[in-house]
C-alpha cells in the first residue's frame, strides 16, 4: 500500500548547518518509527517557512541515502503570526502497515503544530 506520512521540525535559525542538522533529525526520526528504508520511500516533499532560505532540505535527505528518491523543495504561504523556521515534510512511501498505524513525527516547537499526534 501507498501511504503518505507527514512530519516538521523547527530549526534553530536560518543558517545551513541548522537546516541540514533539523532536517536530518526528522528524516531520521520519521524512517525510524515507521520501520523504513530508502528503497520504500516513493518520494518526499519538504517545504520550509519563508525565513528558511540558507539551505534546500532535501540536501540533507540526499546525505542520508535518498540518492535515487525524487524530492521536492518548496517555500511555504508567508501567514502572518505562523510558526516560524519549520522545515516540513511529506514523505509518500510502500508500506503494509495500516493507516492508523503510520507514526507522524513533529519535533521539537513543531510539535505545537499537531498536539494531537505529537511524540
Amino acid at each position: 500500500m501507498v501511504r503518505a506520512i507527514r512530519g516538521a521540525i523547527q530549526v534553530d535559525g536560518n543558517d545551513r548547518d541548522a537546516i541540514l542538522a533539523g532536517t536530518t533529525e526528522l528524516v531520521t526520526e520519521v524512517m525510524g518509527r515507521n520501520n523504513l528504508t530508502t528503497d520504500d520511500v516513493i518520494s518526499v516533499i519538504f517545504t520550509c517557512t519563508p525565513d528558511l532560505t540558507a539551505e534546500f532540505p532535501a540536501l540533507a535527505a540526499r546525505k542520508l541515502g535518498f540518492h535515487d528518491v525524487p524530492l521536492l523543495c518548496a517555500t511555504e504561504i508567508d501567514v502572518p503570526g505562523a510558526l516560524p523556521r519549520v522545515v516540513r515534510l511529506m514523505a509518500h512511501v510502500q508500506t503494509d502497515r495500516p493507516r492508523q498505524e503510520i507514526q507522524h513525527v513533529y519535533l521539537r516547537g513543531a510539535a505545537a503544530l499537531r498536539v494531537d499526534i505529537a511524540q
